[in-house]
């Protein structure tokens, strides 16, 4: 799916009934400001939505961003979604209210990292530009 030359591709995404996306678009807007190229997806969009977006866009990453508590059931579907799909090489993060009890689940799901409130756009931005290629190259 992603490839190596070129900006990097992140599909920005709020799965969910999660109406609240002002987080989502403040690090939208930071990834696209350190010169990557950002999808965004919109409010209340499927797993299904998100992994084709994905695919479509040929995304080097994925991130979500979840306040309604339903993460463990949309990341898990996600990634799901991209095994089946043969696409595993897009790496899949995720922000918002998430409890620390449910981090290592997630990770063990195959989430790659989880930015909890309080975390810099800079860290994001940094740890996606780190880490999105290695995933594609891996």
């Amino acid at each position: 799916m992603g490839v190596a030359a070129g900006p990097i591709r992140v599909v920005v995404a709020k799965p969910g009934l999660d109406g609240h996306d002002r987080g989502a678009k403040v690090i939208a807007r930071a990834l696209r400001d350190a010169g990557m190229e950002v999808i965004y997806t919109g409010l209340h969009q499927t797993p299904e939505q998100i992994v084709d977006t994905a695919l479509q866009e040929d995304a080097d990453a994925i991130g979500l961003s979840i306040l309604s508590g339903a993460h463990n059931t949309l990341f898990a579907a996600v990634i799901d979604l991209l095994r089946e799909r043969d696409a595993e090489d897009i790496l899949v993060f995720g922000g918002g209210i998430i409890p620390e009890a449910d981090i290592p689940l997630l990770k063990e799901k195959g989430v790659a990292e989880i930015f909890t409130p309080g975390a810099t756009t800079a860290s994001i931005v940094d740890w996606v530009r780190t880490n999105a290629r290695q995933a594609a190259e891996a």
